[in-house]
């Protein structure tokens, strides 16, 4: 009997070494991982520059604590600053985390310009984390369901529809804060276009809103830019990011600019680990090795060419509904629900993901290559095929 919490369904392996994009299981099996921990191990695995980073630190002092100054901390602050156009960054440790602290930004900004019950937008289809703040912004009833009472303070719109947006800021006087994700990861690998962004930008400033984006999944060069806002070209007031911003030790931030970068002061937020010494030196780490590697570019390279070949290996199947994304990060509508692919996937040594039920989802590292890239094609093309040659089960067949 494991003492281990009931929390996941885990697939029945365990993975023991990793090497660039590929893992072995116990028994020595070797797995081409093109799910990096959900868009956690930017690097791969056991990237000897990061291993390095990491072995220095960990012999010099792995935490101290933010009573003091953490140099490393203030170094990664000062670079993400550089690369995003953000002023300052608060640490912690997840999305979720990261999430929290926005949100409570976005209240205390809210209550110091004299609104008493502020509220913030957020999407349908959205994942903003599994705390009792975050799971109420996240628009998945499933992720809900049993810890009512939600927080409020929330207004939930359809994601991609910046008329509904718009229409809300011309009576709720409410509001002070959009919080939005550039890519929907969880939802779907739902894409807001550039138009879609801009006009969230134009509301904003207009009614002098937080513009506030959770690129937690899908920032740190995913996309074919440092961030997704990047595509089109303008800032926003806060965002967050985790997950690969470490390659695998956990770390979260909050990014904020202008006023927004104003709101916190002593006492009102804070984190025992956030942005330990460890942490950013995985965080630094990653960044220099992502620009060193050109890993950016090549995340639009391999993107495409997966997308293409999907798209080429599927071509004039019914079954396919659409494949979205941008860079690596890659979602494969199927027009019934698909999570069987995924331990259909694990027989041929290939990690996977379903989210929604029917989006087969890719996130591998930023440090796949060409030859990679081909075998995930050459893997799933196939799998998907003989699962979209069954009969379509009646429970999915739509009315």
């Amino acid at each position: 009997m494991s003492h281990v919490m009931n929390t996941y369904s885990r697939l029945p392996l365990c993975f023991v070494r990793g090497e660039g994009v590929w893992l072995w299981d116990e028994s020595g099996k070797r797995y081409l991982d093109a799910l990096a921990g959900i868009a956690v191990s930017t690097l791969g695995h056991a990237h000897p520059k990061f291993v390095r980073a990491l072995g220095e630190q960990i012999g010099s002092v792995i935490h101290t604590s933010n009573l003091y100054r953490i140099a490393k901390q203030e170094a990664l602050a000062d670079k993400l600053a550089a690369i995003s156009g953000m002023d300052k960054s608060f640490f912690c440790n997840s999305g979720c985390e990261a999430n929290e602290a926005a949100i409570k930004l976005a209240r205390l900004h809210g209550h110091r310009n004299g609104v008493d019950t502020p509220a913030i937008i957020v999407m349908d289809q959205a994942f903003h984390g599994r705390t009792l703040a975050t799971l109420s912004a996240t628009g998945n009833r499933k992720v809900q369901a049993g810890f009512e009472p939600l927080v409020g303070g929330f207004v939930r719109v359809p994601f991609n529809d910046i008329e509904t947006v718009r229409q809300i800021g011309e009576h709720d006087r409410s509001v002070v804060a959009v919080l939005v994700e550039p890519i929907q990861g969880e939802g779907g690998i739902n894409v807001s276009t550039i138009e879609y962004l801009r006009g969230l930008r134009e509301v904003c400033d207009k009614h002098g809103w937080l513009l506030m984006l959770d690129e937690v999944q899908c920032g740190i060069g995913r996309s074919g830019k440092w961030f997704v806002y990047q595509h089109a070209d303008f800032l926003p007031d806060v965002m967050t990011l985790a997950k690969g911003l470490g390659s695998g030790v956990p770390i979260g931030a909050c990014l904020a600019r202008g006023a927004a970068a104003e709101v916190f002061k002593p006492g009102n937020h804070g984190s025992t680990f956030g942005g330990n010494p460890l942490a950013s030196a995985a965080a630094l780490a990653t960044l220099s090795i992502i620009e060193e590697e050109a890993l950016i570019p090549n995340a639009i390279e391999m993107g495409a060419l997966i997308r293409d070949g999907i798209a080429e290996g599927l071509k004039g199947n019914a079954g396919l509904k659409a494949i979205r994304g941008r860079g690596l990060m890659i979602g494969v509508e199927l027009d019934r629900p698909c999570g069987d692919l995924v331990t259909r996937a694990l027989e041929r040594q290939l990690l996977i993901n379903v989210t929604v039920d029917n989006v087969v989802r890719l996130l591998p590292p930023l440090t796949l290559n060409r030859d990679e890239a081909g075998q995930i094609v050459s893997i799933l093309v196939p799998l998907i095929r003989e699962f979209l040659a069954q009969p379509l089960p009646q429970t999915a067949v739509k009315p």
